[in-house]
């Protein structure tokens, strides 16, 4: 990781250099340095220096301009309406990747001969932002270790990270990326299938959302361990509760192991036990198995249960007395009633055929 006084002591060379003041934020927008004030100041440095990130319609307005695939300085003119004065964003990029942006207030003065006058500067606040870059590569190389259920691997760990933590496990996509090097400093990740991420439990679920928005997929949060000997259990609960939000729509996108309930015991069941659950109710069709695992999940209520499938109440009932017929069992009897409701849950958790239930 880089020094984060190096990283300051070179933003305040910027900013004297330029005369101007400096921000410094990597790419997904959260402050990492700031140079002293010269000049008037604006309600968008302000917030980025209070809340250490921009906001999402700040965010939106400056990457209009293409700072994103920039490769040279971007001039933005001032929004009153934003808050945002006039400024220069330079893209931080270094062999053809953009890892940051430096933001200097211009009040006219940033002229190009200016600017290049602070170019080996920024190229050097660039060089050091890749190589915390590549320096969370090799960190997470040793996560993956940290993480191992096996007690001989977990001795081989060098790195030390202050509890509480909390691990994260997100879900992989085909279609999108994420750029994982500008997770919040202190996050180490290893990408893989799923994506593997120990972070300080207070940032475990902005950083599980965030990431998980970026796949458009499915991410799950294990419950936070006091000490980092103890992530390997917290990120078993994350696969857990990953699985748990690919299955069930009412933990999704994002599944706490905290809030699952009767879920977590289902989760760590195996594929044998699960299957043996499931035919309890292989005999139900789709239908007759949305219907039955509303009614459970709904207390029996059949008001409810008729309002969420959209059916007429008698044709609950018709559907509940066929399914109780193809499955041997009474659904007014509490043992016969756990045993269903089980089996149907179990059933959503194994791999279904195209067109299956």
């Amino acid at each position: 990781m880089h020094n984060t006084a190096d990283l300051q002591e070179t933003v305040d060379e910027i900013a004297r250099v330029l005369g101007a003041s400096a921000t410094l934020e990597d790419r997904s927008f959260r402050l990492l340095a700031y140079g002293a004030q010269h000049g008037d100041i604006d309600l968008v440095r302000q917030e980025s220096i209070l809340r250490k990130r921009a906001s999402g319609e700040v965010r939106d307005y400056f990457e209009r301009y293409g700072i994103a695939r920039a490769e040279g300085p971007v001039r933005i003119p001032a929004d009153a309406e934003l808050g945002v004065l006039a400024r220069v964003c330079v893209p931080l990029r270094h062999r053809g990747v953009t890892y940051g942006y430096l933001w200097l207030l211009d009040s006219g003065s940033l002229t190009e001969p200016l600017l290049e006058q602070a170019a080996p500067l920024i190229a050097r606040a660039a060089s050091m932002l890749a190589q915390e870059a590549r320096s969370r590569q090799d960190l997470g190389r040793e996560l993956g270790a940290l993480l191992s259920a096996d007690p001989e691997e977990r001795e081989t760990v060098s790195l030390e990270m202050r509890g509480p933590v909390a691990a994260i496990a997100v879900r992989e996509s085909q279609e999108r990326l994420a750029a994982l090097w500008t997770l919040p400093r202190g996050v180490l990740v290893r990408a893989g299938s799923p994506v593997a991420l120990l972070a300080p439990a207070h940032l475990a679920a902005e950083v599980a959302a965030g990431l998980q928005a970026a796949y458009g997929t499915a991410a799950g949060l294990g419950a936070p361990r006091a000490d980092q000997g103890e992530a390997w259990q917290s990120w078993r609960e994350a696969k857990h509760a990953l699985r748990v939000a690919e299955h069930f729509p009412r933990f999704a996108p994002v599944a706490r192991w905290e809030d699952l309930g009767v879920h977590r015991l289902l989760a760590r069941l195996s594929s044998t036990d699960l299957r043996e659950l499931a035919a309890e109710t292989a005999a139900l069709d789709a239908e007759l198995a949305r219907t039955v695992e509303t009614y459970l999940d709904l207390g029996g209520h059949a008001q409810k249960v008729a309002a969420r499938l959209g059916v007429h109440r008698q044709t609950l009932y018709y559907r509940l007395g066929k399914a109780e017929r193809a499955l041997d069992r009474d659904l007014a009897d509490g043992e016969d009633r756990l045993v269903v409701h089980l089996g149907l849950k179990a059933a959503r958790l194994l791999p279904q055929p195209p067109g299956a239930r």
